[in-house]
């Protein structure tokens, strides 16, 4: 099928001659056969046309959640990639949070099987030790080989220093990518959300600051020993903001990520007890939340994430201190990003970030394949459950105002979009 964009407003920083330019696509069999001021169609085309239409290549989200194999009642891995298609983006890095956990290359021949036929492609992260228990390592280099772009326990700490020097110093023969989440268990102790004012008022555990801010700093101490490669996903704190920008300048190889709701949302939130706020880490407070995005402005945090967590609703309807954590984020985070910030630079943040896995960024240019995604930055409106594509329900959005519709993706010759 031949794909006609007319009148598309182009958001490429990368291309001096068409940033900001509107124009026509032509695609033919998945690739970008024109770019010019008018094209006419001819044959079987299928013509896209709608008021403020913005195109850019497609967008990355480098935390993604969903539930198969094992909590399929949450999301399926072919329902989770049509909601991240609808959604703007056309790759993702899936988090091991599955069960049993993705710690051998089976496991995750197994993922990248079940995404083949999908429009968005599925990166997936393999466990860093064995089931996740930090213990021993996982299969790192039969991994590596059959597609992990990195390695991570989901949301659980690595307790043991010399485990993270041992994983470093190893994954350095294949260019390996070790993931370390920021949180000090022993200072969080049986904390729920932030610690602060608002936890204290409320009768709540708190994680202090300080959980997340001496984990880091106890990692890039030990990253600038061993060298190697480290990501930390999803910080949430200003000190962690200042200890990565300090490591960059020594030269360590570290990146960094933030969720999306970490921008938007502050603790404050919690005063109804409403358990779609808790998420891990936790919300903090507007010093914190400001510093983020100075941090995202500034290329200290290097993207920013959905943190996409589906969780069914036995998981979240209950007593706040028993659910679980986690909150959906495909569907809302082009429209809150873009709500609080510029469109060029949220684009800019939402097609960044593919390199540090090893992957090849697209370009926007004839003959190359088309990977886009279709958008207007303009339209406000209410986010509510008819917004959401996913099997889970747990958006801390609902009922908030966003900014930008998403119309569809094109990648691998398939083009997914709301309409029929």
């Amino acid at each position: 099928m031949n794909i006609l964009l007319k009148s598309a407003k182009i958001i490429d920083q990368n291309s001096e001659e068409l940033h900001l330019k509107t124009r026509d696509i032509l695609i033919k069999k998945g690739t970008i056969a024109k770019i010019a001021a008018k094209i006419e169609p001819e044959g079987k085309t299928r013509v896209i046309k709608h008021k403020n239409l913005h195109v850019s290549i497609g967008w990355f989200d480098s935390s993604v959640a969903f539930g198969e194999p094992g909590y399929e009642e949450r999301e399926t891995i072919a329902n989770g990639l049509h909601t991240a298609a609808l959604s703007g983006f056309t790759d993702i890095v899936l988090n091991p949070s599955t069960h049993p956990a993705p710690d051998s290359s089976s496991s995750i021949v197994f993922l990248k099987n079940a995404a083949a036929d999908q429009l968005t492609s599925l990166h997936p992260l393999g466990t860093l030790t064995v089931d996740a228990k930090g213990i021993d390592l996982a299969e790192l280099y039969d991994m590596k080989n059959a597609g992990a772009v990195g390695f991570f326990d989901f949301k659980k700490p690595l307790t043991n220093p010399n485990l993270l020097k041992i994983a470093l110093q190893y994954v350095q023969n294949f260019e390996g990518l070790v993931y370390s989440f920021p949180m000090d268990t022993r200072i969080a102790g049986k904390g729920i959300v932030n610690e602060g004012e608002v936890s204290t008022k409320l009768g709540l555990k708190g994680i202090p600051i300080l959980a997340e801010e001496l984990q880091v700093a106890r990692d890039l101490f030990i990253l600038e020993y061993t060298g190697g490669k480290l990501h930390i996903p999803t910080i949430s704190t200003a000190k962690s903001v200042k200890l990565i920008a300090e490591a960059k300048k020594k030269g360590l190889d570290v990146s960094c990520s933030v969720a999306v709701h970490n921008l938007s949302f502050t603790d404050d939130c919690l005063e109804e007890f409403d358990s779609a706020y808790k998420t891990l880490p936790p919300l903090r407070t507007k010093t914190d939340a400001k510093a983020l995005i100075k941090g995202l402005k500034d290329g200290i945090i290097d993207f920013v994430a959905s943190d996409h967590s589906p969780m069914n609703i036995e998981e979240k309807r209950v007593e706040f201190d028993n659910a679980s954590y986690g909150s959906i984020g495909l569907e809302s985070a082009f429209g809150s990003l873009n709500t609080l910030l510029d469109t060029e630079t949220t684009i800019g943040l939402l097609t960044k970030g593919r390199e540090r896995y090893g992957l090849k960024s697209p370009v926007l240019k004839e003959g190359e394949k088309a990977c886009l995604t279709l958008f207007d930055p303009e339209v406000n409106y209410i986010f509510e459950e008819g917004h959401i594509s996913s099997t889970s329900k747990n958006s801390m959005y609902m009922g908030s105002p966003l900014k930008g519709k998403v119309y569809g993706t094109i990648n691998k010759g398939l083009f997914v979009t709301e309409e029929a």
